[in-house]
């Protein structure tokens, strides 16, 4: 499963890449907001770090503007792919974008249906949200399971990258689950590294070592 970061912090990206684990990144309006650039240089910044897919949304919501907009982003960079809300404008400029090579991530899914017909319009990425439909009090992780699971038996080539993940569970679950991909935020990344017994485990191993090293008399 590949590892996205969801951000477009800079410095975040720049940690996060430094430990040599992270496919790629997806963004959003609002993240991009949050850091105060254009979109286009911002864009261009972030592919500058990660050598990966980079998900740059639209903020159009009428077909013939999101067809427009699409095309400029892709222009960014070629790793730059673009995200369509999972609307009947969207899913209309989805197909008619993947016909000219442009991949798309159509985002906000929240049922398996809606999936279908992201496949069928083509998508490069269909990504469900999971832990919104866990703040409604739905299981998100079986969407994940449902989407996998109609993609695999009708041979779509779609891949699902589980969205909205919250926790290291969250990730782990959407492994299993069958995700081709998880994105998540520098927080939730830094978290799969921890674990009580590993802390104790090095504690013990150090202080072992310097135990016998500092009682073991220097050879002279």
């Amino acid at each position: 499963m590949k590892f996205f970061l969801d951000t477009a912090n800079l410095g975040e990206l720049k940690k996060a890449v430094s430990w040599g684990i992270v496919d790629g990144v997806t963004t959003n309006p609002s993240l991009i907001a949050k850091e105060g650039r254009p979109i286009t240089e911002h864009i261009k910044a972030i592919c500058d770090i990660v050598d990966g897919d980079i998900s740059a949304e639209v903020v159009s919501t009428e077909a013939d503007e999101m067809l427009k907009e699409s095309r400029e982003l892709s222009r960014i960079h070629k790793n730059v792919v673009v995200k369509l809300p999972l609307t009947r404008d969207g899913i209309t400029a989805c197909s008619k974008l993947s016909k000219e090579g442009i991949r798309i991530n159509v985002t906000l899914c929240f049922s398996p249906g809606q999936a279908l017909l992201a496949a069928k319009a083509g998508a490069y990425i269909v990504s469900p949200f999971v832990g919104r439909l866990d703040d409604i009090s739905a299981i998100g992780m079986d969407l994940i399971r449902s989407i996998t699971s109609i993609y695999k038996t009708h041979g779509f080539t779609t891949q699902v990258l589980a969205a909205s993940l919250r926790s290291p569970l969250h990730v782990v679950d959407a492994a299993s689950a069958g995700a081709h991909i998880a994105t998540m935020p520098f927080k939730v990344l830094d978290m799969l590294f921890n674990h009580p017994l590993t802390d104790k485990g090095l504690e013990q191993f150090l202080k072992d070592w310097n135990r016998v090293f500092e009682e073991t008399p220097a050879v002279r």
